[in-house]
């Protein structure tokens, strides 16, 4: 009896133990789980006070400013005609809403060709000033295909807004892009040539990879009057370099260029190397000798089966049931591999094998040599660029007029806002404190607690729950102690301490604990039977294996003081 009174009381201890820990962290899972299905209280949107010559916050009066257009794109070249059917609205974000009452102008066809601007209160003149561009895009059903960039456009008196299309002239286009494996935040200006006055644009090299989410994302492009730029995502810097140097073409030309008149010399001898014109072919070369020969060495493994096909009838095929004999003909079995050759080094009639031929050498060609009669890599002679100037204030760019958005897409729901264009940087930052700071920690909250959290795996029997499944816990500890008993029962006891004294009478006690948390005073449900029965037989195979592992870890523990006491004596 006191050997059962001490297993109930181990049992016990481990059950309790279990259920404790379980609503421990039941308790905390249930408390983090209510607190993130809270909803967060929103900061209302209140429109700035700021001032810049261009600064939109979509507000009731939006349509005195913001005209679509229902103009024809330009599809020169092509077989199609496409106009901007592309319908715009203005409202707030229906994903992740990080600010109440804050609305932006929202693009509300997918697949589609869409076209609205804005003209400026009076043209934005940049000479000499920094110039900062900044506003939001929120990608709400995401981007596969399309543009989310604006154009600055360049001032012109004879603009129509219902006329804007993607011949419109612009200065500047700003903003992300992704179509497959294009990923980027342009960064285009159109720079006038002063000698011919064509238009060209110039495209940063080495652009930064927009951020594909659907939380609001803050764009900002800086350029200071020194033509150095800055390129900011969310507020911290992505880029930043040179108009002068990381466009493409260069803004401006080489001051030398090759001259188109010049021809290379029909003598010109531009081959620095040459077969020696004075070499032989050896009289011991034999270009007709082949590259393997029969190995005359070789000899047939003793194991090697010359009477066995390499394929036989497989054995277990059988003649359909609607086969007919006299319209298909007499049938007869798929053949496999013979697996009588599987274990020998081959089957059926042997030939020596080829080797690598030792006098191969294959056809004889002249070394080379350098050549004499070499001038070097021939290049015309350079002249002067008749072409060439020098700007050396490309930042200077062309007075603006009005903005734009002109994009095809096959998202909708992209929604701008909070569109800044001035020359203060710092008014600019504060727009963002007010309204995208405010906000996009909100959203990142919404879109993490929007994801699946994926329920941790055990890494080890100590990290197993009675409750989840209690067969898989009882055998786990049960198999882990038996493996340690197997060569030190002492270690086992103290690693695994809640299964020690009396395993078998442990796993019985937790079967009458689960039976009465299960059924609390009335009769079990099926599952609790089946629980029960598995629990059982668990048991008894435990007590098995528990008698097993501590008479061979009492052997080894006998064994190893015989080794001792031997090694004493000598």
């Amino acid at each position: 009896m006191r050997f059962n009174f001490a297993a109930a009381t181990s049992a016990a201890l481990l059950v309790s133990g279990v259920y404790a820990d379980d609503a421990a962290k039941k308790e905390e899972t249930s408390s983090v789980a209510e607190a993130s299905t809270v909803a967060p209280e929103l900061p209302t949107f209140t429109p700035t006070k700021l001032k810049a010559p261009f600064l939109e916050q979509f507000t009731d009066d939006w349509e005195k400013r913001w005209k679509p257009s229902h103009a024809k794109k330009d599809t020169t070249g092509q077989d199609e005609e496409w106009a901007y059917v592309g319908e715009w609205s203005v409202e707030e974000p229906t994903v992740y809403k990080g600010m109440e009452g804050d609305k932006g102008l929202v693009v509300k066809n997918a697949a589609a060709h869409h076209a609205i601007s804005a003209k400026f209160p009076k043209a934005i003149n940049p000479k000499g000033k920094t110039l900062v561009v900044q506003y939001e895009v929120k990608l709400q059903n995401g981007l596969e295909c399309g543009g989310a960039y604006l154009k600055l456009l360049r001032e012109n008196k004879a603009l129509h807004q219902e006329e804007f299309s993607n011949t419109t002239p612009y200065v500047i286009m700003f903003g992300p892009d992704k179509c497959g494996h294009t990923n980027k935040v342009h960064f285009i200006f159109n720079h006038k040539n002063p000698k011919t006055g064509k238009y060209e644009e110039k495209h940063l090299t080495s652009p930064p990879t927009a951020k594909i989410v659907k939380t609001t994302e803050l764009y900002t492009l800086i350029v200071h009057p020194n033509n150095t730029y800055v390129i900011q995502q969310n507020g911290e810097e992505a880029k930043t370099g040179s108009l002068l140097e990381d466009f493409t073409p260069s803004v401006n030309p080489d001051k030398e260029i090759d001259d188109p008149k010049d021809k290379k010399p029909e003598d010109w001898v531009d081959e620095a190397r040459i077969p020696d014109p004075d070499a032989t072919k050896p009289e011991d070369w034999d270009e007709d000798a082949p590259y393997e020969i029969v190995d005359e060495e070789a000899t047939m493994p003793e194991d090697w089966l010359v009477d066995e096909p390499t394929t036989v009838p497989d054995p277990e095929a059988q003649k359909p049931e609607d086969w007919d004999d006299e319209e298909d003909g007499d049938w007869i079995a798929p053949t496999v591999p013979n697996p009588k050759c599987a274990d020998a080094s081959g089957c059926g009639p042997w030939t020596k094998p080829m080797k690598k031929n030792p006098d191969y050498k294959g056809k004889w060609t002249a070394p080379y040599i350098d050549n004499p009669a070499y001038k070097g890599v021939w290049a015309p002679r350079k002249i002067k660029n008749p072409d060439y100037f020098e700007d050396k204030t490309p930042a200077n760019f062309e007075p603006m007029g009005a903005i734009g958005f002109e994009i095809w897409t096959m998202q909708n729901n992209i929604l701008f806002d909070n569109i800044y264009i001035g020359n203060s940087v710092e008014d600019a930052r504060k727009l963002a404190e007010e309204t995208f700071f405010k906000k996009h920690a909100i959203e990142e909250a919404l879109e993490k607690a929007d994801k699946p959290v994926e329920e941790e795996k055990p890494a080890s029997p100590s990290d197993l729950k009675f409750k989840d499944d209690p067969v898989t816990y009882i055998k786990e500890k049960l198999d882990l102690f038996i493996t340690i008993a197997k060569s030190d029962p002492i270690e086992a006891v103290k690693f695994v301490p809640e299964v020690a004294g009396g395993l078998a009478a442990v796993a019985v006690t937790i079967l009458a604990i689960l039976a009465s948390v299960i059924s609390a005073g009335g009769s079990p449900a099926p599952a609790a039977k089946k629980v029960a029965k598995d629990v059982k037989a668990t048991a008894k195979d435990v007590k098995d294996k528990v008698a097993e592992a501590a008479a061979s870890g009492a052997e080894a523990v006998k064994g190893e003081a015989t080794k001792r006491s031997t090694r004493s004596q000598q």
